[in-house]
């Protein structure tokens, strides 16, 4: 793993393995580039013959808990999938993350920012309980495929809504519902799963999605 900044966001990032792809992942509202579920997400991609770069957005590298504007999460966002490509000489660049991380990548490449893939890990369809306030407009101008892997108890998705888009986006999207998950992918006791359990699930959907696209 090598330590790398984002000059221009003056933020931090990790680097991890190397391949001819490279996954970008941001991270949630409320995490960093440390989150966990990133971080052996990042390590399973190292581990499988591919490069990731994980990267905080400016607000958490100053250790606020307020998101930065939109221009200024969308411009780290670019600068990651730059210095990632700069940094590992990789073919393929894969973008996403965790919740608003995702929502950021998409954004970009909606914007035209180059990817292959797009990676969606609890993707914030709306706030909780705001249906109709969805964060899904610019997805149909996104011609990457693009993989969502959703909490089927995410209360930033609800199911019929989530359907709904996947319908509208058609073979450039593919859904994988985790049985149970929350926006955060916890699992309730009764359910007989184990964190474990989930986090072997969203890795072994990820790295076989990527093998599917050839990434």
């Amino acid at each position: 793993m090598r330590e790398l900044r984002l000059p221009s966001a003056d933020a931090s990032a990790s680097l991890h393995g190397s391949g001819r792809t490279v996954v970008v992942l941001g991270h949630g509202a409320g995490g960093n580039r440390r989150t966990p579920m990133l971080v052996d997400l990042a390590e399973a991609l190292a581990e499988s013959g591919r490069a990731a770069l994980l990267y905080n957005f400016p607000y958490a590298e100053r250790g606020s808990r307020r998101p930065d504007s939109p221009s200024v999460l969308e411009s780290a966002a670019r600068e990651a999938a730059e210095v990632a490509l700069e940094a590992t000489g990789a073919e393929k660049v894969v973008l996403g993350g965790r919740s608003m991380g995702g929502r950021i990548a998409s954004q970009v490449v909606a914007g035209g920012a180059r990817a292959d893939g797009l990676v969606f890990l609890a993707y914030p369809l709306h706030p909780p309980g705001r249906h109709e306030k969805r964060r899904e407009a610019h997805l149909p101008d996104i011609a990457a495929p693009m993989l969502f892997v959703q909490g089927t108890r995410d209360a930033f998705a609800r199911d019929d809504l989530l359907k709904a888009l996947m319908a509208r986006l058609g073979d450039r999207a593919e859904h994988h519902p985790v049985e149970g998950a929350d926006h955060s992918f916890r699992v309730l006791k009764r359910s007989g799963r184990t964190p474990e359990d989930v986090a072997e699930e969203v890795r072994s959907t990820l790295l076989g999605w990527l093998e599917q696209h050839g990434l």
